[in-house]
C-alpha cells in the first residue's frame, strides 16, 4: 500500500474511532442515565456499550499501530510519537476491558444475586472506586485520542 493512502486511512480510522468512543462516553451514557428511570438498567446498558467499545478499541489500536509502524518504515518520522500515543490508549483500553469492567460486572452480578442493586450492597464502595478508576482511564484515553487525531492531521515535517 502507498504511504499517502495509508496516512489517509490512518487519519480516517483514528478520527472515526476516537469520535465514536468520545460520543459514547460523554454523550450517550449520560443521556442513558438521565433518560432511563432505572439507574441499574442504565448502568447495565452503559457497561455493555463500554465493553463493546473497549474490545473494538483493542483491535483498532493494534491496527493503527501496525499502520504507524509501516509509515515510520517509509520515513514518516512523526508517526513514531503516534505509536506511543496508541500504546497509551491500548493500555487504557486493556485496563478497562480486561480488569475493571469484568470486576465491576462481577460486583453488580453478585449484588443482583443477593436481590440488591450494587449501590445498596456491601460492594458499593469498591464499585464506586472501580468506577472512578475506569472514568480516569477513559478520560486519559480520550485526551490521548484527541492528541492522536490532532497529530494524524499534521503534515509531515
Amino acid at each position: 500500500m502507498h504511504p499517502i493512502r495509508t496516512q489517509r486511512i490512518f487519519s480516517l480510522i483514528s478520527g472515526l474511532w476516537v469520535g465514536s468512543f468520545i460520543t459514547i462516553g460523554f454523550l450517550v451514557v449520560p443521556i442513558l442515565f438521565s433518560s432511563l428511570g432505572d439507574r441499574q438498567v442504565a448502568g447495565m446498558v452503559a457497561a455493555n456499550l463500554f465493553k463493546v467499545t473497549a474490545y473494538s478499541g483493542v483491535v483498532i489500536s493494534l491496527l493503527l499501530m501496525l499502520m504507524a509502524s509501516f509509515l515510520v518504515r517509509h520515513e514518516l518520522a512523526h508517526y513514531r510519537l503516534m505509536r506511543w500515543i496508541l500504546l497509551g490508549m491500548l493500555a487504557c483500553v486493556v485496563g478497562a476491558a480486561f480488569i475493571l469492567i469484568p470486576w465491576m460486572n462481577s460486583l453488580r452480578d453478585q449484588a443482583l444475586y443477593s436481590g440488591l442493586s450494587v449501590r445498596e450492597s456491601s460492594y458499593a464502595v469498591l464499585f464506586s472506586r472501580l468506577h472512578g478508576a475506569s472514568s480516569i482511564l477513559f478520560m486519559i484515553q480520550s485526551l490521548l485520542g484527541l492528541a492522536l487525531v490532532w497529530r494524524a492531521t499534521k503534515n509531515a515535517d
